[in-house]
């Protein structure tokens, strides 16, 4: 042995009496092959999770057969309570109907529309001066009525045919937006007047603005206004 791992080994020996006490800790080499057996022990496999998710039962007690406890009914209907607050909190924050809403929403649905004969009638009144329109149910009650001035036409613009198109236009997408192309079956368009509205609706229905509720049309009919005698015309206006 050579003269400096001599003087290593010496360094490091401990002269050890006899009459002190030894004391010997006994340890593994290594704890990591330990960890790790109890990590994978710990760890939440599918089968673990769904174990904890089912509800406990109790072997060793017995069930009772006597009468239900008044309380015993208590904890599901809270329980069924809570689940529908935190379902419309959630539909609150996602902007979406809640609960409440939809059950009106399908109490409105469930109303009397009329007879099932009778069609939804698209009502187009033009005249020179502006164009209306309006949608009814078959019960004559109307989903929108609109006329050119709703839309920000003013004055003598109101009664030209851009405006009596774009007005169209607005009442279709404002029927899309709330889904009566689905509930439309049946469709008729009523024509009054002869103001430059009536050809622009008629453009309107016929393109692609149109094409959801071009095909439920069953019906056109005119309904102007036209005298047999009666009352006498107003004066003609003279310009220059």
């Amino acid at each position: 042995m050579s003269q400096p791992s001599s003087r290593l080994l010496a360094a490091t020996r401990i002269h050890i009496s006899s009459s002190q006490p030894t004391r010997q800790c006994i340890r593994s080499f290594s704890q990591t092959c330990r960890r790790q057996e109890e990590s994978q022990s710990n760890q939440y496999t599918p089968n673990k999770l769904l174990s904890f998710l089912r509800p406990r039962t109790n072997t060793s007690t017995t069930q009772s057969t006597g009468p239900p406890r008044p309380g015993s009914g208590a904890s599901s209907a809270n329980s069924a309570l809570q689940r529908i607050l935190a379902t419309d909190s959630l539909a609150r924050a996602r902007n979406q109907p809640t609960s409440e809403q939809l059950l009106h929403e399908e109490a409105n649905t469930q109303d009397d529309m009329g007879p099932a004969t009778e069609p939804f009638h698209f009502h187009v009144y033009s005249h020179k001066h502006n164009s209306h329109v309006t949608v009814t149910k078959p019960n004559r009650q109307a989903i929108i009525s609109m006329s050119a001035g709703n839309i920000g036409f003013r004055k003598s613009k109101r009664g030209s045919y851009d405006a009596a198109y774009q007005l169209t236009s607005y009442v279709i997408d404002k029927l899309h937006q709330g889904n009566w192309h689905n509930t439309i079956t049946t469709m008729e368009v009523v024509l009054r007047g002869f103001g430059a509205g009536r050809e622009a609706a008629t453009k309107v229905l016929l393109g692609t603005e149109g094409r959801m509720l071009r095909s439920k049309i069953i019906m056109v009919s005119d309904a102007t206004r036209l005298k047999f005698g009666g009352t006498k015309s107003p004066k003609a206006r003279r310009l220059g």
